[in-house]
């Protein structure tokens, strides 16, 4: 019986843990996120989370534009955010790693473009918004 309540104990603080670590995601961050020939553009992400589920928007000097697919799962982070360009939508898939009062973010464009028109993924830090 002792057994059982301290495994018990245990299962209910990893969940509180768990749950901590989500919701630090929750607010406003601010970025400087590679853009076209890798030239900086500050970038506003502004999250709500609900469990598993994250919901939001990303400002940037193009605009407002919501996120979709949002998902948290213990310290990691993603979602994606589809903007009109120049030849047609384009997918940008975000994944990110809180680390502090950091995220460690990996930006990805369908198709394989991700570095502000060099090909490859943009990496960068958002940090929590006063």
């Amino acid at each position: 019986m002792k057994g059982s309540f301290v495994v018990l104990a245990v299962a209910l603080l990893a969940l509180c843990a768990v749950t901590a670590v989500a919701a630090d995601f929750g607010g406003k961050w601010v970025a400087q996120v590679p853009g076209r020939q890798g030239a900086a553009q500050e970038t506003t992400f502004a999250f709500k989370v609900d469990g598993a589920n994250l919901t939001g928007a990303v400002t940037s000097a193009r605009g407002e534009q919501a996120i979709s697919e949002g998902k948290v799962s213990g310290e990691d982070i993603s979602f994606v955010v589809v903007r009109q360009g120049g030849q047609g939508q384009v997918k940008e898939l975000y994944k990110g790693t809180l680390a502090g009062s950091e995220i460690k973010f990996t930006r990805t464009r369908e198709g394989g473009a991700g570095g502000g028109g060099r090909g490859g993924p943009a990496e960068f830090v958002a940090k929590k918004a006063n």
